[in-house]
């Protein structure tokens, strides 16, 4: 089934199924009052009206379909089996029960709990029963002609085995193959004759080791004929792009990326630097001014130190942290290239004499990065991200695959933070942790990230 047909019928059932458990708390207030039902649940005859229990449809309309989307309710195939679906209906409806018990708790209601419980049986009862009349309509005759799909495969034997075998696994989905073709060995007039004997619904294409001007003649063929063509964007092998269709000026295009795509997620996490980072500027500026003099009063030289860096996609800025060197540190870094402690194109030193007493105390705690958070709201940096890096170090990497790094914004912690610091003796462990963020980002990753910065940054764990 195509992603744009499942996500439509999920939002159908999705709001069916909201729907049934607003009937469920109606009907589970109504067997309550009505089935004399006292004795069983020990307590008054008479309860309050419907009306008392309306709000909580403020909470089970929106909340419903979150709760059973996280079980899983809207992954599975056409035609689950029955105990699939109860045992995730059974969840949700736990917790929804759960969830209104101490929603009725924490809000100090003196309300009928049994309507409560009755109401998670009784919208198991109508979603379970819903179910059940969709899978008899699936399989019923009727059923079965609306759902059935036939398709004509194009391309090499050996793609089009692979697709009737993936077919095949999916076939209680109503797919059926009714020809295959090969346009290297057959004319696209082979195509038409097909079409006209089989009466097919549309025509799958893998185009992996066709010609592209064979494939958009079939194409052409498929749009008089009327029938749907699909193309099988699998023609390029990556080994880690994930491929997307989206439309540029008018013009479909298939996209392949490494990186997160555009999203609401992503959306938040940008509001969440700009406000964080806000929040953070204001709450330490006592100390931030503190820090500056300190460094101003021990050692020569201003308070910030600048560094051109690489950003996003490898853009280079400036890099604002306290100084915590002397002033000629950099000039003084080729004395001490042979003591180097890292792996690879990064320079570290355990103890490095450059290192001024107050930014020793500053590296330990990270008060050195404090700066960065102005990087944050320039939009150079994020605060969570692979760690920036030098434009000299990036220009001395082995392997430009490390380069992918760049595909997200860097930022004040990540993994490498809370994964040793500099405890990380080779730059491919840094690599690692790095593309590991970027390959499972999530908003959710990102917030226990930060979560578990703090008592790294408190302990100075790692740190040099």
């Amino acid at each position: 089934m195509l992603r744009r047909h499942q996500q439509l019928r999920n939002r159908i059932q999705l709001v069916n199924d909201s729907c049934l458990f607003a009937i469920g708390l109606w009907v589970a207030h109504y067997i309550r009052t009505s089935w004399n039902l006292e004795f069983f649940w020990g307590g008054a005859k008479t309860i309050e009206p419907f009306s008392a229990f309306l709000w909580s449809y403020l909470v089970i309309l929106p909340c419903m379909p979150m709760v059973l989307t996280s079980q899983g309710f809207y992954q599975r195939p056409l035609m689950p089996s029955r105990r699939d679906t109860a045992w995730r209906l059974f969840k949700s409806c736990m917790v929804a029960t759960v969830g209104l018990i101490l929603l009725l708790f924490l809000l100090k209601l003196q309300l009928a709990r049994s309507v409560v419980i009755l109401f998670g049986a009784t919208s198991f009862a109508l979603v379970f029963l819903k179910e059940e009349i969709l899978r008899g309509l699936y399989r019923s005759r009727l059923g079965q002609s609306q759902l059935q799909k036939y398709f004509i495969l194009v391309g090499s034997p050996d793609d089009t085995r692979r697709m009737r075998v993936d077919l095949q696994q999916h076939s209680k989905e109503g797919t059926k193959v009714l020809a295959e073709l090969d346009l290297n060995q057959q004319p696209v007039e082979d195509l038409v004759s097909l079409l006209h004997d089989h009466s097919a619904n549309g025509v799958i294409f893998n185009a992996k080791y066709t010609y592209f001007g064979d494939i958009e003649k079939a194409i052409h063929a498929c749009e008089r004929e009327g029938v749907e063509a699909w193309l099988m964007a699998d023609f390029f092998s990556t080994n880690i792009s994930q491929a997307s269709v989206d439309e540029f000026y008018g013009r479909p295009v298939l996209i392949f990326r490494t990186a997160p795509d555009v999203s609401w997620q992503g959306v938040i996490k940008q509001v969440l630097d700009v406000v964080l980072a806000s929040a953070s500027l204001i709450l330490v500026s006592p100390l931030f001014a503190f820090f500056a003099l300190l460094i101003k009063l021990t050692s020569p030289g201003p308070v910030l130190f600048r560094q051109r860096r690489c950003g996003l996609n490898g853009q280079p800025f400036t890099i604002l942290k306290f100084r915590s060197m002397v002033v000629d540190a950099e000039q003084r870094k080729g004395e001490l290239a042979a003591m180097n402690e890292m792996g690879g194109p990064i320079f570290k030193l355990t103890n490095d004499p450059r290192v001024t007493p107050i930014g020793r105390f500053m590296r330990k705690y990270s008060v050195d990065e404090w700066p960065q958070l102005i990087n944050v709201l320039r939009g150079e940096m994020s605060l969570v991200g692979p760690r920036a890096m030098d434009v000299e170090e990036v220009k001395r990497f082995d392997d430009w695959a490390h380069r992918r790094r760049f595909s997200v914004k860097p930022g004040l912690t990540g993994l490498w933070q809370i994964s040793g610091r500099s405890n990380l003796k080779d730059f491919k462990d840094w690599v690692r942790f790095d593309l590991q963020y970027i390959d499972n980002w999530s908003l959710w990753l990102d917030l226990k990230i930060m979560w578990r910065t703090i008592p790294v940054v408190l302990a100075g764990t790692g740190a040099k």
